[in-house]
């Protein structure tokens, strides 16, 4: 009898540990699958700023007309560039790509990122979408560009344009932020382009 019981005592202890393994390798799984989810957003958002660079007039169905002070060549400069990223455009003071990776990945951290929080001397994502066309810090996908929104996530990606400039060569550096279906799941990826 006490043979028996130490042998269902063992198996109990076997099958417990057999369904706390799988309950946390699928914890795992969600877990890559939302990071996954999130890094397309981010991903889809640094296609929609290249393709608001790229356009040179209104697109039908978007959420806010570009007007003027998209970034096309005459509209570089403050204010439609500016420290407080009007409407999702950047520029923070030397802008040169060389000299602001080398100034904002130094230990002083003296030229703060835009994306950054606001305490650390960024301008900080909004927490939520512009309820008007007039907003400063991320522009939520397809605003500009009419780009349908992404399905499955908690919040719709977003995205900055940093205006950079080196020589004659006009450069934008693209941050972008995306979420899973997990609202503290994100992503934040970026990419340079040089409008031609």
């Amino acid at each position: 009898m006490v043979v028996v019981l130490a042998f269902i005592l063992i198996l109990s202890g076997v099958a417990a540990f057999a369904v706390r393994r799988v309950m946390f390798g699928e914890h795992v799984a969600r877990n890559v699958l939302d990071m996954e989810v999130a890094r397309q957003a981010a991903e889809a958002a640094l296609r929609d700023a290249e393709r608001d660079i790229a356009l040179t007039a209104d697109v039908a169905g978007a959420t806010c007309a570009r007007g003027d002070d998209r970034p096309i060549k005459s509209a570089y400069g403050e204010p439609n560039f500016g420290t407080d990223c009007p409407r999702g455009q950047c520029r923070f003071g030397d802008q040169s790509p060389a000299s602001y990776y080398a100034a904002s990945n130094s230990k002083a951290k003296t030229n703060p990122e835009p994306w950054w929080p606001a305490d650390r001397g960024g301008v900080g994502w909004k927490a939520s979408p512009p309820s008007s066309c007039t907003f400063t810090g991320g522009v939520p996908l397809g605003t500009f560009t009419g780009t349908p929104g992404v399905q499955g996530v908690s919040r719709q990606p977003e995205y900055l344009i940093e205006y950079m400039q080196r020589g004659d060569d006009i450069y934008f550096r693209n941050t972008a932020r995306g979420w899973g279906l997990d609202p503290n799941t994100e992503v934040v990826l970026q990419s340079y382009f040089k409008r031609s």
